[in-house]
């Protein structure tokens, strides 16, 4: 591993003004520090923000604040989160094992960088890690990569479950930084590859995520599952954050669907959502639904049974919401 220098930052403020070129923040570090290991992340100075005062799930209004230093286990077992967002708890509950969730924490969870193991091989090209290298993953082992919003240089995926309901949920990323503090929806947070896969985030250098703020709970059931190689412990083949609000009358008043595992963003399915809305909650409707949104997906040889995956996890899950 690369020598480097390393910092505790006392508050926020510290910490951007300690950030300067060749600087990452260090949280939980259950990713970083791996690619650290395999020579992926050589920064030249830490600066640790692990242990600043943004550790604590508060109501505010009728909005919950999560902050960005909560522990991804503390924020399932919350009572305000299980309660009200039971989806998200179960999406944070289906990621990592449980010694990987006491250490990692929610910002940490959402800049988690793509498993593609491409990008975590330093004597492979890889686009995301040396840009302009190529991707050979398009023509090699793509089984467990992107099927939506992929790129000629680029068909890697996002790995975070607590993304995808995050996403679902319209969230609100808080972020503070050398341009001062601002807000970021979700989805938007996440950005597809184009021909600038090494950026994964809208983040600009410096910025610093300080909380997580979740809008009230959107009205109806919801639900969040994810198929995976193992039961133990894997990230997702194809995985699904959904809410339905169906009326007395039988039509769908509200849905919400986020899928994960097909592209290198937690993907808000806006076709399906719009094809459902006003329409009957039937298993039929649900299929059709499923079908508009991958209409639009490109998937290589190897992952093409992704697309299928998604389209009856897609149709099962709304039929088990539904009333």
């Amino acid at each position: 591993m690369r020598p480097f220098e390393y910092a505790r930052a006392a508050s926020t403020a510290e910490a951007v003004r300690d950030f300067g070129p060749g600087t990452m923040y260090l949280g939980g570090g259950t990713n970083l520090v791996d690619l650290m290991r395999l020579g992926v992340a050589e920064p030249e100075r830490l600066v640790d923000v692990s242990r600043l005062p943004l550790d604590t799930i508060e109501p505010a209004g009728d909005r919950v604040r999560v902050g960005a230093t909560v522990r991804n286990t503390d924020l399932a077992a919350d009572p305000l989160i299980r309660s009200r967002y039971p989806m998200l708890a179960r999406a944070v509950l289906t990621g990592a094992s449980g010694q990987v969730r006491n250490v990692a924490t929610v910002a940490g969870n959402l800049l988690q960088r793509t498993r593609c193991t491409y990008f975590q091989d330093v004597t492979r090209p890889c686009n995301k890690r040396r840009p302009g290298s190529g991707c050979p993953a398009i023509a090699g082992d793509h089984a467990g990569l992107a099927i939506l919003g992929s790129s000629d240089a680029c068909v890697a995926t996002h790995p975070s479950d607590m993304a995808v309901a995050l996403a679902a949920l319209d969230a609100q990323v808080h972020v503070t930084g050398p341009g001062g503090d601002r807000i970021v929806p979700m989805p938007g947070l996440h950005r597809l590859p184009g021909e600038e896969p090494e950026r994964d985030t809208v983040l600009s250098p410096g910025d610093l995520i300080t909380a997580v703020e979740l809008p009230p709970p959107p009205p109806g059931a919801s639900l969040y599952r994810k198929v995976r190689e193992r039961a133990s412990f894997a990230f997702a083949l194809v995985s699904i954050a959904a809410v339905l609000d169906v009326g007395r009358d039988g039509t769908v008043a509200g849905c919400r669907i986020a899928l994960g595992g097909v592209a290198h963003v937690p993907w808000r399915a806006e076709r399906a959502e719009q094809a459902l809305i006003g329409g009957p909650a039937t298993g039929e409707a649900f299929l059709q639904a499923a079908e508009a949104e991958l209409e639009q997906a490109r998937p290589l040889p190897r992952n093409a049974y992704k697309v299928p995956l998604a389209r009856n996890l897609i149709v099962a899950t709304l039929e088990e919401l539904a009333p």
